[in-house]
């Protein structure tokens, strides 16, 4: 977890000792609500992991979920160049809004690709800090041979499914192909960010 600890260079002065705090879903990237805080707020969010603002109406320190029970899991803090913005990462446990919503903008808090991300992001530590328990880290010990032999498998099967007409089979084919082509480019070193690249190359031709 990135919590930034030294809270010396953010600018609380410039806006009568409150900074502007965005929080966003770590995994969706969806901007879930806007708040602020003061200094003994952001300490406290540091502190417990979890987000607390000081709410202007209520003249206090507010742990938002402290009534529902919906809290932001602080993931990472991050503070923009001018040091008076703070952006959280964060993991909600359940609806952000009062009103019920997902997100504080109306908007449905879900992004697949997202996930993709963070899968990518549990691979990447498979392969760096390999566990004994772990099916891609097992996979990494066996050798590039290997990995690249399982996406083979992968694709012949997902090939056999197509042709059938079971398209929860052909779906879960479909899941095993993409991961196992995801600890592929990582056991290659290379990033999926290269491969759209590339498809966006030929997409400008």
């Amino acid at each position: 977890m990135n919590l930034k600890q030294n809270k010396m260079n953010l600018d609380f002065n410039k806006h009568d000792g409150l900074i502007p705090a965005v929080i966003q879903d770590r995994i969706s990237n969806k901007v879930l609500m806007v708040g602020f805080m003061n200094e003994e707020a952001y300490r406290k969010t540091v502190l417990d992991k979890r987000v607390t603002f000081f709410s202007r109406t209520k003249n206090r320190l507010w742990t938002k979920g402290e009534t529902s029970g919906n809290f932001l899991n602080v993931k990472e803090i991050l503070f923009d160049c001018d040091n008076d913005t703070i952006l959280i990462k964060a993991e909600p446990k359940g609806p952000v809004c009062h009103t019920g919503m997902d997100t504080c903008f109306g908007e449905i808090n879900k992004d697949n690709l997202g996930f993709i991300n963070h899968l990518r992001k549990i691979i990447k530590e498979r392969k760096q800090f390999p566990s004994e328990k772990s099916y891609t880290s097992s996979l990494f010990a066996k050798g590039i041979n290997k990995v690249a032999q399982k996406v083979g498998e992968e694709a012949v099967e997902l090939v056999i499914e197509a042709k059938d007409e079971n398209t929860d089979l052909f779906k879960n084919e479909a899941a095993d192909l993409l991961y196992h082509y995801l600890i592929l480019l990582e056991a290659k070193g290379v990033e999926l960010d290269q491969v759209i690249a590339i498809l966006e190359s030929r997409h400008k031709k």
